[in-house]
């Protein structure tokens, strides 16, 4: 039986948008990357751009007609177009073999940038995902917010958000699904280690104004600044915690960035600005070998030894943080081995409201290095135990590592 020629045109035409996209792909970062805004009418004009070719383009709308034309005949059920639509969108870029690569439907989007703007509705914890295996580790809960009320633990694996196994699924995906209305419920299932039942908690999701930053003086007026995340109210609430240990007559400063996944690289250089005198703190490098250098603004720095605590955990804006610190000589890692994300992610959203992410450039610290996969080694390596150590001069309870840090900046 030939099917080849039947169509269904909504579908079809839902799909031919794929091989506009997909022919006109490369133009498609120039023109976001200085607008913002997908420029629907100079993608489809600019051929000579692309790097697909007239043939392959021809192919792939030969399959996609196949494709419409069994569905049309055969298929059982109705369909949700714009389901189907955003599922091929998700597809192209799941195509660039690009692992941090994303499409983002409106609701993803906002919901993006909602948290990236550090006020946000949804139950206050922090989650980080593994690049490899899918898993979704809980790495924090905002302190007095809805999830730590619940009795959600740092290090608790997230497996179902009401009732649905988010397993393997995006993180934007399961962002997603536990922010919501003020007010609303949300029910998630984790596993704990030594405990054998998952856990299943139900929470209402509430405003949450994202504490990035806290400090406080330790034993011989060495200033402590814990920082969770690389957001926009970040930069404020850090300039204040380093003015406010200053003016208490720090002699050191410890900088915890431990569990810190990054985020924003405005945001780390804002940061830097304020601990370094006017200096080129990271550059980028594009596919075409093009480079971008970013700039501390002025001359105003902290003199005082600093140490910076890391993990694991501490990925993309944290080791660029670390990075520029440790190239002129104003800060020691002590801890362990950094995740080791050298490349930029860019997004770019779209007129519809939708967004799309991925891989755009390489990033150098100072000196030229780039630690994609690699990850920075700590200058004293310290593994963490757990203990709780009580300080004789302040009374204040801290883990091993701090107190190493403490230690080395005493001496």
């Amino acid at each position: 039986m030939n099917i080849k020629n039947e169509t269904m045109t909504y579908l079809k035409g839902v799909l031919m948008g794929v091989v506009v996209t997909l022919t006109c792909f490369v133009l498609l970062v120039t023109v976001a990357s200085y607008t913002g805004k997908l420029d629907i009418s100079s993608v489809v004009n600019t051929k000579q751009n692309s790097q697909i070719t007239n043939e392959q383009a021809a192919k792939i709308k030969d399959k996609i007609n196949l494709l419409s034309a069994y569905i049309d005949k055969y298929y059982l059920n109705d369909i949700d177009y714009e389901k189907m639509a955003d599922s091929v969108y998700k597809g192209i870029l799941n195509g660039l073999d690009d692992k941090y690569a994303a499409y983002y439907t409106k609701d993803e989007y906002k919901d993006i940038s909602e948290k990236s703007s550090g006020v946000f509705c949804g139950i206050g914890a922090y989650m980080s995902q593994d690049s490899n295996t899918g898993v979704l580790t809980i790495i924090g809960v905002v302190k007095g917010g809805p999830a730590q009320r619940a009795g959600v633990k740092k290090g608790d694996i997230l497996v179902e958000v009401d009732g649905e196994n988010i397993e393997s699924k995006d993180i934007s995906y399961i962002v997603s699904k536990v922010k919501g209305k003020e007010g609303t419920s949300v029910e998630i299932t984790v596993n704990r280690n030594n405990v054998a039942e998952p856990l299943k908690m139900k929470i209402k999701r509430e405003v949450i104004k994202d504490k990035t930053v806290s400090h406080k003086m330790l034993d011989n007026n060495i200033g402590y600044i814990s920082v969770s995340g690389f957001e926009e109210v970040t930069e404020k609430q850090f300039i204040k915690a380093v003015d406010d240990l200053e003016k208490k007559g720090e002699k050191g400063l410890i900088i915890d960035l431990r569990d810190n996944g990054g985020g924003l690289l405005n945001t780390a250089i804002g940061m830097l600005d304020r601990l370094l005198p006017k200096e080129m703190v990271v550059y980028t490098k594009d596919k075409k070998g093009i480079a971008q250098e970013y700039y501390t603004k002025d001359k105003k720095e902290v003199n005082v030894p600093i140490v910076i605590l890391v993990n694991g955990n501490s990925a993309s804006a944290s080791e660029v943080f670390c990075g520029a610190l440790r190239d002129y000589g104003k800060a020691k890692l002590i801890g362990t081995k950094t995740f080791g994300k050298g490349i930029v992610q860019s997004s770019f959203a779209l007129e519809d409201g939708t967004a799309i992410k991925f891989t755009t450039s390489k990033y150098y610290t100072p000196k030229g290095t780039n630690i994609h996969d690699k990850g920075f080694e700590p200058d004293v390596k310290v593994e963490y135990t757990g203990k709780r150590i009580k300080l004789e001069e302040s009374g204040v309870k801290v883990d091993n590592q701090v107190k190493a840090a403490l230690d080395y900046l005493s001496q």
